[in-house]
């Protein structure tokens, strides 16, 4: 299919589900819900949103519980919306990439304290042999 169409659609879905979330679901377990990326596939058939969730574990949870009921709603909402023959099912996931960016930026971080270990160790030290085992002695046969 179209690959233009399918982001197209994608970023009309994105726009929509994030506008219903916002001014038309009303369930109260859903928490501070942020849409990320809607992918579609080839055949726009199915459509998969991707979220974040401010809060804890528990708040996640019910977010996805939330999103999981209001699937049907959102679904009919894309389909008056797009126009589209054949209205994508919608499923809903959990985006990791922001935890996946924090776990990143802890190991950078130990890298750069590990670092900061060895120049500390290496401040002061003398080589254990020649200074320069590298270098080029002149020959006495001049």
């Amino acid at each position: 299919m179209d690959q233009a169409r399918a982001r197209r659609l994608s970023e009309a879905i994105v726009q929509i589900v994030a506008e219903m979330l916002e001014r038309r679901v009303k369930d109260p377990r859903l928490g501070f819900v942020t849409v990320t990326e809607a992918r579609v596939t080839g055949d726009l058939r199915e459509a998969t949103v991707f979220y974040t969730v401010y809060g804890s574990e528990e708040e996640r949870a019910d977010s996805a519980a939330a999103l999981a009921s209001a699937a049907g709603l959102i679904r009919s909402e894309v389909g008056k919306q797009t126009g589209v023959k054949h209205t994508p099912s919608i499923t809903f996931e959990l985006d990791t990439v922001p935890q996946t960016a924090r776990n990143i930026e802890e190991l950078v971080a130990r890298a750069r304290e590990a670092d900061a270990a060895v120049a500390a160790a290496r401040e002061g030290a003398t080589p254990a042999g020649d200074p320069d085992p590298y270098r080029v002695r002149e020959s006495d046969d001049s």
